[in-house]
Protein backbone atom coordinates (compact mmCIF):
# COMPACT_ATOMS: atom_id res chain seq x y z
CA UNK A 1 0.00 0.00 0.00
CA UNK A 2 1.07 3.06 -0.58
CA UNK A 3 0.18 6.96 0.30
CA UNK A 4 -0.40 9.04 -3.12
CA UNK A 5 -0.12 12.69 -3.83
CA UNK A 6 -3.65 14.62 -3.43
CA UNK A 7 -4.28 16.54 -6.22
CA UNK A 8 -4.84 20.36 -5.39
CA UNK A 9 -7.07 23.38 -6.41
CA UNK A 10 -5.98 23.93 -9.61
CA UNK A 11 -5.34 21.00 -11.35
CA UNK A 12 -7.80 20.19 -14.45
CA UNK A 13 -8.36 16.89 -13.67
CA UNK A 14 -10.54 18.05 -10.57
CA UNK A 15 -12.95 20.35 -12.96
CA UNK A 16 -13.72 17.36 -15.14
CA UNK A 17 -16.35 14.55 -14.93
CA UNK A 18 -14.77 11.33 -14.19
CA UNK A 19 -15.34 7.91 -16.47
CA UNK A 20 -17.51 5.26 -14.89
CA UNK A 21 -15.72 2.20 -13.79
CA UNK A 22 -16.23 -0.79 -16.28
CA UNK A 23 -13.26 -3.32 -15.58
CA UNK A 24 -13.26 -4.08 -11.60
CA UNK A 25 -10.11 -6.22 -11.61
CA UNK A 26 -7.85 -4.00 -11.29
CA UNK A 27 -9.06 -1.50 -8.02
CA UNK A 28 -8.23 -3.55 -4.85
CA UNK A 29 -4.59 -1.66 -5.15
CA UNK A 30 -6.02 1.68 -5.84
CA UNK A 31 -9.22 1.51 -2.96
CA UNK A 32 -6.48 0.86 -0.23
CA UNK A 33 -3.79 3.40 -1.46
CA UNK A 34 -6.80 6.17 -1.11
CA UNK A 35 -7.73 4.67 2.43
CA UNK A 36 -4.10 4.85 3.65
CA UNK A 37 -3.86 8.36 1.75
CA UNK A 38 -7.46 9.64 3.42
CA UNK A 39 -6.17 8.67 6.51
CA UNK A 40 -2.91 9.65 6.65
CA UNK A 41 -4.31 13.67 5.20
CA UNK A 42 -6.70 12.97 8.53
CA UNK A 43 -10.20 12.99 5.99
CA UNK A 44 -13.67 11.62 5.69
CA UNK A 45 -14.08 10.99 2.05
CA UNK A 46 -11.81 10.81 -0.77
CA UNK A 47 -12.61 11.19 -4.69
CA UNK A 48 -10.35 9.23 -7.06
CA UNK A 49 -9.67 11.75 -9.59
CA UNK A 50 -8.37 14.14 -6.11
CA UNK A 51 -5.46 11.38 -6.36
CA UNK A 52 -5.37 11.79 -10.19
CA UNK A 53 -7.21 9.17 -11.43
CA UNK A 54 -10.47 9.66 -13.60
CA UNK A 55 -12.77 7.02 -12.46
CA UNK A 56 -16.06 7.33 -10.57
CA UNK A 57 -14.74 5.85 -7.06
CA UNK A 58 -14.60 7.38 -3.80
CA UNK A 59 -14.09 6.37 -0.06
CA UNK A 60 -14.94 7.27 3.01
CA UNK A 61 -14.90 6.27 6.92
CA UNK A 62 -16.98 9.11 9.44
CA UNK A 63 -16.22 6.86 12.15
CA UNK A 64 -12.97 9.02 13.46
CA UNK A 65 -14.99 12.41 12.92
CA UNK A 66 -14.77 14.73 15.26
CA UNK A 67 -17.03 17.74 15.59
CA UNK A 68 -17.77 20.86 18.76
CA UNK A 69 -21.60 19.60 18.64
CA UNK A 70 -22.91 15.90 19.32
CA UNK A 71 -23.83 14.69 16.25
CA UNK A 72 -27.21 13.01 16.94
CA UNK A 73 -28.42 11.18 13.32
CA UNK A 74 -28.30 7.60 11.69
CA UNK A 75 -24.35 8.12 10.81
CA UNK A 76 -23.88 5.42 13.05
CA UNK A 77 -24.38 2.21 11.08
CA UNK A 78 -21.94 4.30 8.26
CA UNK A 79 -18.89 4.30 10.79
CA UNK A 80 -17.38 1.44 8.95
CA UNK A 81 -15.08 2.56 5.93
CA UNK A 82 -17.01 2.17 2.70
CA UNK A 83 -16.08 2.38 -0.98
CA UNK A 84 -18.97 3.27 -3.88
CA UNK A 85 -18.03 2.95 -7.42
CA UNK A 86 -20.18 4.73 -10.19
CA UNK A 87 -22.51 6.51 -7.35
CA UNK A 88 -25.71 8.03 -8.66
CA UNK A 89 -27.91 10.51 -6.51
CA UNK A 90 -31.25 9.31 -7.11
CA UNK A 91 -33.09 11.08 -4.61
CA UNK A 92 -32.53 13.72 -2.11
CA UNK A 93 -35.05 15.26 0.84
CA UNK A 94 -34.65 18.11 3.06
CA UNK A 95 -31.45 21.01 3.87
CA UNK A 96 -28.96 21.78 6.17
CA UNK A 97 -26.35 23.59 6.44
CA UNK A 98 -22.87 22.82 8.03
CA UNK A 99 -19.31 24.22 7.56
CA UNK A 100 -17.18 21.76 5.49
CA UNK A 101 -13.45 21.40 4.16
CA UNK A 102 -11.62 19.68 1.57
CA UNK A 103 -8.18 17.69 1.09
CA UNK A 104 -7.65 19.46 -2.33
CA UNK A 105 -8.63 23.02 -1.14
CA UNK A 106 -6.61 23.33 2.34
CA UNK A 107 -7.08 25.70 5.52
CA UNK A 108 -10.49 26.99 3.78
CA UNK A 109 -13.51 25.94 5.02
CA UNK A 110 -17.13 27.38 4.50
CA UNK A 111 -20.87 26.48 5.55
CA UNK A 112 -22.38 24.89 2.50
CA UNK A 113 -26.49 24.43 2.06
CA UNK A 114 -26.65 20.56 0.91
CA UNK A 115 -29.42 17.76 1.23
CA UNK A 116 -30.02 16.44 4.81
CA UNK A 117 -30.71 12.72 3.61
CA UNK A 118 -29.80 10.88 0.07
CA UNK A 119 -30.46 7.70 -1.94
CA UNK A 120 -27.40 6.46 -3.51
CA UNK A 121 -27.23 3.75 -5.94
CA UNK A 122 -24.03 2.10 -6.71
CA UNK A 123 -21.73 -0.65 -7.02
CA UNK A 124 -19.34 -2.44 -4.87
CA UNK A 125 -16.00 -3.89 -5.76
CA UNK A 126 -17.96 -7.40 -6.93
CA UNK A 127 -20.08 -5.33 -9.53
CA UNK A 128 -23.35 -5.93 -7.21
CA UNK A 129 -25.33 -2.45 -7.48
CA UNK A 130 -26.90 -1.36 -4.64
CA UNK A 131 -29.57 1.14 -3.24
CA UNK A 132 -28.88 3.06 0.10
CA UNK A 133 -30.36 6.05 1.91
CA UNK A 134 -28.00 8.49 3.77
CA UNK A 135 -28.71 10.97 6.08
CA UNK A 136 -26.67 13.11 7.80
CA UNK A 137 -22.82 13.58 7.77
CA UNK A 138 -22.94 10.78 5.53
CA UNK A 139 -24.80 11.93 3.40
CA UNK A 140 -22.64 15.30 3.33
CA UNK A 141 -19.35 13.60 2.75
CA UNK A 142 -20.95 11.85 0.02
CA UNK A 143 -22.63 14.55 -1.58
CA UNK A 144 -19.02 16.46 -1.17
CA UNK A 145 -17.00 13.92 -2.89
CA UNK A 146 -19.99 12.55 -5.85
CA UNK A 147 -19.55 16.45 -6.59
CA UNK A 148 -15.56 16.03 -6.87
CA UNK A 149 -16.67 12.99 -9.41
CA UNK A 150 -18.64 15.67 -10.97
CA UNK A 151 -15.99 18.41 -11.20
CA UNK A 152 -17.84 20.60 -8.50
CA UNK A 153 -15.51 22.14 -4.83
CA UNK A 154 -17.50 23.03 -2.18
CA UNK A 155 -16.07 26.63 -2.96
CA UNK A 156 -18.53 26.62 -5.74
CA UNK A 157 -21.56 26.76 -3.60
CA UNK A 158 -20.69 29.97 -2.08
CA UNK A 159 -21.93 33.06 -3.00
CA UNK A 160 -20.04 35.26 -5.26
CA UNK A 161 -18.87 37.57 -2.34
CA UNK A 162 -17.69 34.53 -0.55
CA UNK A 163 -15.54 33.43 -3.52
CA UNK A 164 -14.13 36.76 -4.03
CA UNK A 165 -13.22 36.43 -0.29
CA UNK A 166 -10.75 33.57 -0.81
CA UNK A 167 -9.75 33.80 -4.28
CA UNK A 168 -6.55 35.00 -3.38
CA UNK A 169 -6.36 31.94 -1.56
CA UNK A 170 -7.43 29.54 -4.32
CA UNK A 171 -4.64 31.05 -6.45
CA UNK A 172 -1.90 30.33 -4.11
CA UNK A 173 -3.28 26.86 -3.25
CA UNK A 174 -3.18 26.03 -7.35
CA UNK A 175 0.24 27.84 -7.29
CA UNK A 176 2.02 26.45 -4.19
CA UNK A 177 -0.87 23.74 -2.79
CA UNK A 178 -1.44 25.43 0.23
CA UNK A 179 -2.39 29.40 1.03
CA UNK A 180 -0.45 31.67 3.07
CA UNK A 181 -3.04 32.19 5.58
CA UNK A 182 -6.45 29.56 5.86
CA UNK A 183 -9.81 31.03 6.66
CA UNK A 184 -13.40 30.08 7.61
CA UNK A 185 -16.60 31.21 6.19
CA UNK A 186 -19.59 31.39 8.36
Amino acid sequence: MALLPVVKYGDSILRKKVDQVIDFSQLDNLIDDMFDTMYNEKGIGLAANQVGVSLAILVFDIGNYESDEEEINEDAFASDPRVFINPKIIETIGECSMEEGCLSVPEIRAEVVRAETITLQYDNLDKNNYSETFSGLSARVLLHEIDHLNGKFFTDYLSKSKRMLIQKRLQEIALTGSPSTGIILS
